[in-house]
């Protein structure tokens, strides 16, 4: 088994490309090891000395590491999920899976959100995607629109820019009814 790995905008985390499927629908994102034991992958990820993060993502996997040096971590990484995939075990236990966040949203809103998700889904998601995260919508009022970002993009330095530059414009040119995107804290 062949691993790539790429760097992601938030110089704390990696992206790890397994060659294989890692969430067959959805995403998950965990934050410490104490919120992974519905995952074998991220239990054995988290059990590196360093990891802080683990973002799991259709093909990929992001790992958001803290004061270690990604030159001592990452082969235990890598190592980890090697053995991971060769076990045989499930990447979720359980069928316990978290999905991109998408909350069903009726009322007099309900044909803008339906535009919004739309676009997060099909323009931003993917690039999103690119480096190692991916984007929460948790809902529109009076056009502000509130997103949050996940996996490598959750702690990124240019998440902010990203959110109101390139999300609040998209969305505003396509969405009159958008006013502003801000940012929901995880």
């Amino acid at each position: 088994m062949f691993i790539q790995t790429e760097a992601t905008p938030n110089p704390s985390t990696l992206k790890f490309l397994p060659g294989r499927s890692v969430m067959a629908s959805g995403t998950a994102d965990f934050t410490d090891a104490t919120g992974a034991e519905n995952s074998p992958l991220a239990t054995r990820i988290f059990a590196v000395d360093g990891v802080q993060g683990v973002f799991l993502g259709p093909d990929f996997i992001s790992v958001a590491k803290g004061e270690a040096d990604w030159a001592h971590i990452k082969p235990a990484i890598l190592g980890a999920i090697m053995e991971h995939f060769t076990s045989g075990q499930p990447v979720m236990a359980d069928d316990a899976q978290e999905t991109g966040g998408h909350a069903e949203h009726d009322g007099p809103h309900g044909a803008i959100v339906t535009q919004i998700k739309e676009l997060l889904d099909t323009r931003v998601r993917p690039a999103v995607a690119q480096d190692g995260g991916d984007i929460t919508f948790h809902g529109f009022d009076e056009g502000i629109v509130y997103l949050s970002m996940r996996g490598a993009c959750a702690g990124c330095p240019s998440s902010t820019m990203t959110l109101k530059m390139g999300i609040e414009n998209l969305l505003r040119h396509y969405i009159p009814d958008v006013l502003e995107v801000r940012p929901v804290p995880q």
